[in-house]
């Protein structure tokens, strides 16, 4: 240390010591969470079934803490009064849009051979696999993550069957960040007793275990479904299953993160504000003031008819026994502030999009004034979104197509071949047809964009390599384009011989 070094050590020293400063301590902080992760997704799995009903009662009976039970999914009335609690539908469209939206964007599936790829056609139709990634792609949006199953039961196809477990059926092995089994559940019932059927898929290997309600293993003959069930292994060092995950959860490690993790109290608040404005709208309806002996009687009886909030609804006054008093009905009806409950639901709206999707792709306050470039803008943060979940499956539709290629040899009684696969996903929200025809034709008039790639531009994968060219070739044919032969260059045969003409 050098001589300036020193003199501030003890500077320093002296400072502390003339100003009596004590140093922190380490506290011991203790956080409960308040769900487990299995409690975290069914609580994501009730906002996408959307049932009012379900909403309510999962919250009142989850909410331990302070922040839980201040939600309006769990407000309990202090007394016995019904609150209209109405649910907006929106989670449910977040995840079904999304989903809708990448796979109508999947173009082509590249296998390298034909006879790969007519294979793979095969087995795609006979799984409906359209539908099931479809499933796929919601169920990990909801659950955080799931994994594509690949089993062989010749009873019901010559083909590998591909079924999809979403986040709570699935779990996982990895050893050194390597993923080195994939654990699925199921579950069953029989005779008032549930049971668990464990299938261990690692590599080269299937393991099948029953459990009890209790966790206690039993023989896979108890249930009729699992009796023919035996442990496997097979040639390849492959596991029969891949993971499907688009975002990583910050608190379940290893897992993936919902859509919905962190708009819990966003859904809630957009809920709140739209029953409290359909409840400002009920009680905001016209009020009869009766006085008693104007009172809506039973005619056969002539008991006073009790109100309802709908058809016959009143509020009795007694009657006035002064000399000028006039027993009449009067109506009253309260303003409502509509501006306040709107700006209020475009807030509350705001919130649960943000991040995840724009309100134009959900049909939310598009301005039909709009034009095709403001409209583009509007889908930036659905961009964003999609363009992540492609960024997955274009590794793990592939590395499923492999896998189910190689289960599928397996079924020949071959050894699993070594297989490469590619996929591809069209634009979403391009250019309409009439703004890139402005664009190309103006590259076209400045010179600057041959007749080849104005029509490559226009037509894209629309139109086959052949029709480009005939459509090219008309085109020079209707502006006079003549091609003209090339010229014949003389060489020094022609000279000696003499034969130039």
């Amino acid at each position: 240390m050098g001589l300036i070094g020193g003199i501030k050590n003890v500077l320093t020293k002296a400072a502390i010591k003339l100003l009596n400063i004590q140093p922190a301590q380490d506290n011991s902080i203790t956080i409960r969470e308040p769900l487990s992760y299995q409690g975290n997704v069914l609580r994501n799995r009730i906002w996408y079934r959307g049932d009012p009903s379900e909403l309510d009662q999962f919250f009142k009976q989850s909410a331990f803490d302070l922040v839980s039970k201040s939600r309006f999914w769990a407000a309990v009335p202090s007394q016995d009064l019904n609150i209209r609690k109405i649910h907006s539908g929106l989670p449910a469209m977040i995840a079904d849009r999304l989903s809708d939206i990448v796979v109508a964007d999947m173009d082509s599936m590249d296998l390298k051979t034909e006879e790969l790829t007519k294979q793979w056609k095969d087995i795609s139709e006979d799984n409906t696999f359209n539908e099931t990634l479809s499933q796929a792609i919601t169920e990990a949006l909801v659950a955080g993550d799931g994994a594509f199953k690949i089993t062989i039961d010749t009873d019901i196809t010559k083909y590998p069957i591909i079924e999809f477990y979403s986040g709570e059926k699935v779990d996982y092995n990895y050893k050194r960040g390597r993923l080195f089994e994939v654990i699925f559940y199921t579950s069953y019932s029989k005779s008032n007793k549930d049971y668990t059927l464990i299938e261990t898929f690692g590599k080269g290997y299937i393991k099948n275990e029953l459990q009890d309600s209790y966790g206690r293993p039993v023989p896979l003959t108890t249930l009729e479904e699992t009796a023919t069930l035996q442990d496997v292994t097979f040639d390849g060092n492959f596991i029969m299953a891949v993971p499907l995950k688009f975002f990583d959860s910050p608190k379940f490690d290893g897992r993936g993160k919902s859509i919905f993790d962190s708009k819990t109290d966003s859904f809630d608040a957009l809920d709140e504000v739209i029953s409290q404005w359909i409840d400002a709208i009920r009680d905001g309806r016209v009020k009869q003031y009766i006085p008693e002996d104007l009172l809506p009687k039973n005619p056969a009886t002539g008991e006073i008819i009790k109100p309802n909030p709908f058809d016959n609804k009143y509020i009795a006054i007694g009657s006035s026994l002064s000399e000028d008093a006039k027993n009449e009905i009067s109506m009253q009806q309260a303003a409502i502030n509509y501006a306040a409950y709107v700006e209020s639901y475009s807030k509350a709206l705001d919130m649960c999009l943000q991040g995840i999707i724009s309100p134009a792709t959900l049909g939310i306050d598009l301005k039909k004034t709009d034009n095709a470039e403001a409209q583009r803008e509007k889908e930036k943060t659905t961009l964003y979104t999609r363009g992540k979940i492609v960024d997955t499956l274009t590794e793990v539709i592939p590395a499923l197509i492999q896998t189910v290629l190689m289960v599928q040899d397996l079924m020949k009684k071959k050894a699993p071949g070594e297989y490469e696969a590619a996929i591809s996903f069209g634009e979403y929200a391009s250019p309409s047809f009439d703004t890139v025809v402005d664009t190309v034709g103006k590259a076209k008039s400045y010179g600057i964009m041959s007749v080849e790639k104005a029509v490559d531009e226009m037509y894209g994968d629309t139109l086959s390599d052949e029709e480009k060219a005939e459509e090219v070739q008309r085109i020079k044919d209707q502006n006079g384009m003549l091609q003209a032969e090339e010229p014949k260059v003389v060489d020094d045969t022609d000279l000696g011989d003499g034969n130039v003409q």
